[in-house]
């Protein structure tokens, strides 16, 4: 009998860390890869030091190439080719390829890994050129490429996201006049207002000039081209736009073949990643998942995810037995000169669930004081009343501060209260930390709080 067939819709993160997990454990799988780009296997978060030029080649953010898949791992990778529709019960997609040519294949089982897409409001003038999203590796190439040839002089970024502050950083780096445009009171709203001030000032130190509390209402062209972002409040000239309103699942090939969406519309899926249609998996920035610390279903967009997931989907692929058991919210950006990180749930959230809780916020060194390079570090924590379960934690810090929002990532998975946050055994020495990481001393301070 002839082994089962899959396809796989998508050749980034998801999609072929599935692929390659797969043929791993099967080496005689029938795997067929359908990628709408020209890439596979990349680094999207790259694309930002790429367009600031602290990366030479777009080379460096491709992991595999579609050739090596084919060649080394004998995965049927076909890049140009979209898929178009999904028909669950006949167990065929509907495939456009670059030369607008429709075709029909087969599968046994489907892997659904279509990522996610830069969200913009349906406003005047959003196609016109010069109005850039970032989600994959050609549209960063497409902003590189269009920096050179066109020379921009005055960039807007609208929305203070991961993507939008790293852009906005790329493009001073690049010389333009940067202006960042951002519906709320302080940027990254991933964190509270009072961490997410600290950010704000280091964009305003580098010199973009920020506009806050300001929604955008639609672009300004000319010839086609945009001329200008206006807001509630003003019109900024522009050549060129970045979009950093984060993302949206792109979810609407499965909701029209019938599959089940969830938080966000993002496909819902088990811990397995199946979805509820028979014989169709889903994983990566399509897919909603599970927070741990609420319990509650979640959506995010994160390359670790994504490959996390994909691997659960090729192990249960091909035969094995594997569960993503969710996630705690953790993230880490570096903007400008400093680094910033966030895990579990911030303020709004807490008081969302009604949750009773007390913070703490503490300021500190990154390593010890006398030591050359100790630079600042402002970590916020959060635990719930009574119970002293820990909560979250928030890092604005010089370099050395982010990854320590791994220790409370951690402590978060294991459901740690606050005093054993206080109790682990972590390692000092001068060039790393005060006796005290300024991660514990958070901890002691909101174990006072409690």
């Amino acid at each position: 009998m002839a082994k089962e067939r899959i396809v796989i819709i998508g050749g980034d993160a998801a999609g072929m860390s599935a692929a390659a997990k797969i043929r791993r454990v099967e080496p005689k799988r029938d795997i067929l890869v359908l990628e709408r780009t020209d890439y596979t296997s990349y680094s999207a978060c790259g694309m930002p030091y790429y367009i600031g030029g602290l990366i030479d080649e777009v080379d460096s953010l491709i992991v595999r190439t579609p050739e090596v898949f084919r060649d080394k791992y004998a995965i049927d990778v076909r890049t140009r080719h979209e898929v178009v529709a999904i028909d669950p019960k006949a167990q065929r997609v509907t495939i456009r390829n670059d030369q607008r040519t429709e075709i029909s294949e087969p599968f046994d089982q489907l892997l659904i890994a279509t990522g996610a897409r830069p969200y913009c409001p349906d406003v005047q003038n959003v196609g016109a050129e010069g109005v850039f999203g970032l989600s994959t590796l050609a549209s960063g190439i497409r902003v590189q490429q269009f920096i050179k040839q066109e020379k921009p002089q005055k960039a807007v970024v609208v929305g203070g996201g991961y993507i939008g502050l790293e852009m906005a950083e790329a493009l001073v780096r690049q010389n333009l006049e940067v202006s960042l445009v951002q519906r709320g009171r302080e940027v990254m709203e991933t964190l509270d207002p009072d961490m997410g001030r600290l950010v704000s000032q280091a964009l305003r130190d580098i010199g973009v000039n920020l506009y806050l509390s300001e929604e955008l209402q639609a672009f300004e062209s000319a010839n086609g081209r945009v001329k200008a972002v206006i807001t509630d409040q003003r019109t900024l000239p522009a050549d060129l736009v970045i979009l950093g309103m984060g993302v949206r699942p792109n979810s609407e090939l499965a909701e029209a073949a019938g599959i089940e969406l969830g938080v966000k519309n993002a496909i819902k899926v088990d811990e397995r990643m199946r979805t509820g249609t028979e014989n169709i998996w889903a994983a990566g920035d399509c897919v909603a998942t599970l927070h741990r610390v609420t319990g509650r279903p979640f959506y995010v967009a994160l390359g670790t995810v994504a490959n996390k997931q994909g691997l659960v989907a090729g192990t249960n692929l091909s035969g094995g037995s594997a569960i993503f058991p969710g996630v705690v919210g953790t993230a880490v950006s570096k903007i400008c000169k400093i680094e910033v990180a966030r895990t579990g749930l911030q303020e709004k959230e807490l008081l969302e669930l009604g949750a009773d809780y007390v913070t703490a916020t503490i300021k500190a060194k990154t390593r010890a004081g006398y030591y050359p390079g100790a630079g600042t570090i402002t970590v916020k924590m959060t635990a719930e009343k009574g119970t002293g379960r820990l909560l979250g934690a928030q890092i604005v810090g010089m370099e050395g501060a982010a990854k320590r929002i791994d220790i409370v990532a951690t402590a978060l998975t294991a459901g740690m209260t606050v005093a054993n946050l206080v109790d682990l055994d972590l390692s000092y020495a001068p060039p790393f930390s005060p006796v005290w990481d300024p991660v514990q001393t958070a901890a002691r301070q909101l174990l006072n709080n409690l």
